[in-house]
């Protein structure tokens, strides 16, 4: 059975990626699995200059899911370029960074000095606050989003993805604006907006009060938007968004997705993705397929594409 796939110019052993933020920069989960099975490693998200993240607590696990205000802590790209991307190189598996920024500007400087061997591609966070912009998030606005597609396009030969937030009024809008900007691939989604609260204190659990919504109480609404963007957009897309098993890879890739990425769950599993991936090849021997290609988009010979 053959999982191997070509996304957007990238050779992957599997279409099973690591979601951002989920996975460290890599090396943390060395010790826990083989980073050469997996088909690629999305690094934390990088930004210009290093970032302490948001004060008080962090996390909070709900009900199928887990909320995260971490507020993109991360050491910068110069610290990522000096001392992490070289940790990498003995890797067989390509490492895409995904990038956020302030300004569009932000953006185009960090592809500009993400361009660079090692490097296989570039992920843009577009859930960010435009500061130019009163903090309206870059992914809320097309012209925003296509804006920052442009800006990383015009400072980088790597692949460019461009991760979408799913709140939005019309992802498939969205998805279109990135696309004719020249993004090379999409991945969705990104998380959904969510607040708990302390029913003894009466304050809002997160530091930040309000943060990011993941795991399987999302992936209805995920697999969803990839069936809508993946019919909007010739572009190859990546699924993401409460993924735990390979049947839940499978939704995806049935629903459009030419790869997938792991996120929540490597925090219960670190060995997720490559269960995953194994999954995935047990599925089709079941089916009497031979290849993960037969898989995509299939859905939409039962819904009238």
């Amino acid at each position: 059975m053959m999982l191997n796939v070509d996304l957007a110019g990238i050779p992957m052993k599997t279409p099973v990626m690591t979601a951002s933020g989920t996975f460290g920069f890599g090396p943390e989960y060395a010790d826990f699995v083989d980073l050469n099975r997996l088909g690629a490693i999305v690094v934390k998200g990088t930004t210009l200059k290093p970032r302490p993240g948001n004060d008080g607590r962090r996390i909070a696990e709900t009900p199928a899911g887990m909320l995260n205000a971490i507020g993109l802590e991360n050491p910068g790209v110069d610290e990522f370029l000096a001392h992490t991307l070289p940790k990498l190189q003995g890797i067989d598996t390509p490492v895409i960074v995904n990038i956020s920024g302030n300004t569009v500007e932000e953006y185009g400087e960090l592809a500009a000095r993400l361009d660079v061997s090692g490097v296989a591609g570039i992920e843009i966070n577009i859930s960010c606050p435009n500061v130019k912009e009163g903090g309206i998030a870059f992914g809320t606005s097309c012209a925003s989003a296509a804006a920052v597609v442009k800006a990383v396009k015009g400072n980088t030969a790597k692949p460019v993805i461009t991760k979408l937030s799913p709140n939005v009024t019309d992802i498939a809008e969205m998805a279109r604006a990135v696309e004719a900007a020249g993004t090379d691939a999409i991945s969705l989604i990104n998380t959904l907006l969510g607040m708990a609260i302390d029913i003894h204190s009466w304050r809002p659990v997160l530091g930040n009060v309000v943060g990011g919504l993941s795991g399987p109480a999302v992936k209805p609404v995920a697999v969803r938007m990839v069936w809508q963007v993946a019919r909007a957009v010739r572009c190859p897309v990546i699924g993401m968004g409460g993924i735990m098993t390979a049947r839940d890879a499978v939704e995806f890739l049935l629903a459009g997705a030419s790869a997938v990425a792991v996120g929540t769950a490597n925090f219960v599993n670190p060995r997720a993705g490559v269960e995953v991936a194994e999954g995935i090849r047990d599925y089709l021997a079941e089916k009497g397929l031979t290849h993960v290609r037969q898989l995509i988009g299939r859905v939409n010979d039962f819904t009238g594409r």
